[in-house]
């Protein structure tokens, strides 16, 4: 599966897992009911689906410039963890906003996430590549310039 299908599968089911954790976490963390986080796990979730598709666009044109091909433990860990804090800078006010609290208590809320996340980011992207198979980004390519 490649391009504009593998995003929107990518996306969906990623950002469906991360919207039950996120009302879950958001409930345990805020002491706030879930039905008072579900709607804001909601706006997160638009917000962060909406960001993965384009940084994932964004990340495999980089990724498809790059000499070296393939996906490694540090081109993983790199996409989890700039993903995450590129996302946190969209997340902090509206999670302050949403519950009445400040930026700094915003982000200690979202401290939990900004940890957890990356891996879950980095566990998913790799589960994901082995049940889908890599993008052709990230495919070793022949001696004509071709993905193999």
């Amino acid at each position: 599966m490649q391009g504009v299908k593998r995003k929107l599968v990518y996306v969906s089911a990623y950002e469906l897992i991360g919207l039950c954790l996120s009302t879950l976490g958001l409930a345990y963390l805020s002491d706030t009911a879930p039905s008072s986080t579900g709607p804001l796990a909601v706006m997160i979730t638009t917000i962060a689906m909406a960001w993965n598709f384009i940084y994932n666009t964004l990340f495999e044109r980089w990724e498809s410039r790059q000499l070296k091909r393939g996906r490694s433990v540090a081109r993983r860990v790199a996409h989890a963890i700039g993903f995450q804090l590129t996302l946190v800078v969209f997340l902090i006010p509206l999670i302050a906003w949403w519950l009445g609290m400040s930026l700094i208590e915003a982000f200690l809320v979202d401290l939990a996430f900004i940890i957890l996340i990356p891996c879950y980011t980095f566990l998913y992207n790799w589960l994901f590549d082995r049940l889908f198979g890599l993008p052709t980004s990230a495919q070793a390519v022949d001696n004509h310039g071709v993905a193999a």
